[in-house]
Order: C-alpha cells, then sequence, then structure tokens
C-alpha cells in the first residue's frame, strides 16, 4: 500500500495528495484506491470498530494526480458538496499540452458524457474554465487552469478539440504512452464547519514537469 500524503486533518475534514494512475474509488478493476486507503488508516490511528464513514465530495480521474478533500462526517460532506455545486470551491490545475499556447483566456462549451468519453454536444452541460499559459518551452506549453465546472473529462477535451491535446492523454491526444501531464495542485474552499478559508497547493515534480521552472 501506497504510504499516504496527508495535508491536512482534523474531525471534518481530511486533505490528501491522489497519486497518479490510483482510483479515487473502487471500480471493476478490484485496484486498490484512496478511499479504501484512507478509510484503512483512519480505522488503524482510531482504533474505530466496524466501517469507517469517509465522503468523497468530488473526483479526479484516475490517471491524474493532485489535491484532495474527503469528509469525515455526513454533516461535513453534505457542506461541502453544496459548496461544490455552488462553485464556491477554488480547483486550480497544472498542465501541459501539445502546441504552442498564448496568453490567456476562457474555453467554454457543452459536454456530453457517452460511456467512458465525453464529446462536445448541444445535448450536454454548460462546461467553462479559464486558464494562463505559464510558459512555451518547443512544442510544449506550461498552462494553468482555473475551472469552473467540473464536467466529466472537460480540461482533457475541451485542450483537445482546440487542437491543443494534453501531453500523455492516451484517450483525446496523441497516443505517446506517457503519463498525462494534469495535475490539481491548488484546492481553496470554506471549511464546513469552522468557516475558515483553507487553502492547499501541491506542486507536480517528476517527469515532464522537470521540463518546466515556476512557482506555484
Amino acid at each position: 500500500m501506497n504510504k499516504l500524503n496527508i495535508l491536512y486533518e482534523d474531525n471534518h475534514i481530511i486533505v490528501v495528495e491522489k497519486k497518479p494512475n490510483v482510483l479515487c474509488q473502487s471500480d471493476y478493476t478490484k485496484d486498490l484506491d484512496l478511499l479504501t486507503q484512507i478509510k484503512s488508516y483512519l480505522k488503524e490511528k482510531y482504533q474505530k470498530p466496524g466501517n469507517v464513514y469517509l465522503g468523497l465530495v468530488h473526483r479526479l480521474d484516475r490517471p491524474v494526480g493532485g489535491i484532495m478533500v474527503f469528509a469525515k462526517t455526513s454533516k461535513a460532506a453534505s457542506r461541502l458538496s453544496k459548496a461544490i455545486n455552488e462553485h464556491q470551491m477554488t480547483k486550480e490545475y497544472l498542465l501541459v499540452c501539445h502546441g504552442s499556447l498564448k496568453g490567456k483566456g476562457i474555453m467554454e462549451d457543452y459536454i456530453l458524457k457517452q460511456d467512458e468519453v465525453s464529446i462536445i454536444s448541444k445535448e450536454g452541460k454548460y462546461a467553462k474554465l479559464e486558464y494562463e499559459v505559464l510558459q512555451n518551452k518547443g512544442h510544449l506549453s506550461l498552462v494553468k487552469v482555473n475551472l469552473i465546472t467540473g464536467r466529466h473529462h472537460q480540461i482533457r477535451l475541451q485542450f483537445a478539440t482546440r487542437g491543443y491535446p494534453l501531453y500523455g492523454d492516451q484517450l483525446y491526444g496523441r497516443q505517446d504512452k506517457k503519463q498525462i501531464a494534469l495535475y490539481a495542485y491548488h484546492l481553496s474552499f470554506t471549511h464546513p464547519v469552522t468557516k475558515e478559508i483553507m487553502d492547499f497547493k501541491l506542486l507536480p515534480h517528476s517527469g515532464i514537469w522537470e521540463e518546466f521552472t515556476y512557482e506555484a
């Protein structure tokens, strides 16, 4: 079992780093998932008998790494879910895409999920993100994204359909068999109980990320 990288924990929430290629929750593969890992950690740390409650309030695609918050009580889960639905949680990503993207801008589409993939479709749900290019290197661009809506594969699809597929995206990209360069590096939200502003940043540091120089 991979050692958990715990960024914060109290009686109500726990904030951890999801490592790339780890599932958020169990699926048909039966591979070890982050939800199960954290439950095992809590059960052992607090010597809890029976099942441990842990609320999954948001997700990251399996190949994507980054910061996630989990709720340790149903009250915290409900309040965090409400904050997400009302766009009161800041979720920023770093990505590397193919192509020399410039400046900053907004991407808006309607995205329809079809089985395991998503497409741009008028029948889909509204999707919006803001982006800012931090650095260009060769035919690659390092980009910061503020995700306004959290649709299925939203960032990957919106960049790919504009001719800037993410580095290592084997679903919407170039089948280059590399680790996808998408990382949820910044998470900010109001604590569901104390109402304190919780702000976390964590930078990716290996693989293609080493080709760029940047700060959070």
